[in-house]
């Protein structure tokens, strides 16, 4: 009887497979109807403070698909269901040095 039990419980609880790791760039996709502070004593805050396209880090990982993300204006809990990861060349515009071509590095050396 155990075994159904808990084949049911997981069927009911859809525990969903996320690909989010500590340290990754998330992205608000849909405010949610409150936000909660990642604090010692968390406090309710109106979903005003983040906005949608706003990017924050993952802190920490918390029981039944919640996640500590740093925002601009603090630390939140979030459910998975309104953020997604970013991927690193959404967030990254900057070239980075190994996109740098090789002629533009012999045309400053050849300047000097």
């Amino acid at each position: 009887m155990d075994f159904h039990r808990s084949i049911f419980l997981v069927q009911w609880l859809k525990i969903p497979d996320v690909q989010m790791k500590v340290g990754e760039t998330v992205r608000v996709v849909t405010l949610p109807p409150y936000v909660k502070t990642a604090e010692p004593m968390p406090m309710l805050r109106p979903p005003h403070v983040l906005s949608v396209g706003e990017e924050g880090t993952v802190t920490e990982r918390r029981p039944a698909g919640y996640w500590g993300v740093r925002f601009s204006r603090g630390t939140f809990l979030i459910d998975s269901q309104y953020i997604e990861v970013v991927s690193p060349t959404e967030s990254n515009s900057e070239p980075t040095a190994a996109e740098t071509t090789p002629e533009t590095e012999a045309g400053t050396s050849a300047a000097s």
